[in-house]
């Protein structure tokens, strides 16, 4: 079973107990969150998606700790004009584990038949069915 979510304006694949490291997030270490934005659950080849999340469903997830991404290195060089420049950066982290993905039925509304009346009109007459 797995999950496609939106965390912090990404959207990534989840599995149960699977590690991800998501952009940095303002809660402790420790601390679990509840994702309601689920874009896609697939159940053993049962899928179901959502316009544009499905209701009642929810990823459960446990902030492991908050770190520092591996060094980008940004180098900029303009041809035959000896002009060279590198930078970098370190993207702030956060490693999450999923913990559960959890969907929940929702009611089905009751369907109410209506009276339809057929309305028939012939030169002669009105017939109602």
């Amino acid at each position: 079973m797995y999950a496609i979510v939106e965390i912090a304006g990404n959207q990534y694949k989840v599995e149960e107990n699977q590690e991800i490291f998501v952009n940095r997030l303002d809660k402790e270490e420790g601390a679990k969150i509840i994702f309601d934005k689920v874009l896609l659950i697939d159940n053993n080849g049962k899928i179901k998606i959502g316009t544009p999340t499905i209701k009642g469903a929810k990823v459960t997830a446990k902030i492991i700790s908050h770190l520092k991404g591996d060094k980008v290195l940004v180098f900029h060089k303009k041809r035959r004009k000896g002009y060279q420049k590198l930078n970098g950066h370190r993207d702030y982290l956060t490693k999450l584990i999923i913990e559960k993905i959890s969907m929940k039925a929702a009611a089905k509304p009751k369907k109410t038949e209506a009276k339809v009346e057929k309305v028939i009109e012939t030169k002669e007459n009105t017939i109602k069915e």
